[in-house]
């Protein structure tokens, strides 16, 4: 029974640190989205 609870923590603690990485690269890709939009309006007022 041990067994199956230790191999049951490890593989949900997996789970929740893959998933802290997908929310990451995902908040990395927003920000870069949100900067692209800032320079091109920064680049219309300033024409």
């Amino acid at each position: 029974m041990k067994k199956l609870t230790t191999i049951v923590a490890v593989l949900l603690l997996g789970s929740a640190l893959s998933a802290c990485n997908t929310f990451r690269g995902a908040g990395q890709d927003i920000e870069k989205g949100g900067e692209k939009i800032q320079g091109a309006a920064t680049t219309q007022q300033n024409k």
